[in-house]
């Protein structure tokens, strides 16, 4: 799953789950433990069909550590 993906018309981000090209709401900042550092946060972005399920996708795995708007997480980046 492509984190920064954007479509080819617009600068629109795009959500993460397959085959999906809604654009991006929310972003779901992960790790996993066996290969990450416990401060790095991976991302996968969400549209709002698809939060709750790249969520629990990523909540039974233990990898799932914040779930925040991509606005929130755009101004943090600032």
């Amino acid at each position: 799953m492509n984190t920064r993906e954007t479509t080819a018309e617009t600068d629109t981000v795009i959500c993460s789950a397959k085959g999906c090209r809604a654009p991006a709401v929310w972003v779901l900042a992960w790790n996993n433990p066996k290969l990450h550092t416990p401060e790095r946060r991976k991302t996968w972005l969400a549209c709002e069909e698809h939060r709750e399920y790249l969520s629990e996708f990523l909540g039974m795995r233990g990898f799932l550590k914040d779930v925040v708007t991509l606005a929130e997480w755009s101004a943090t980046e600032d």
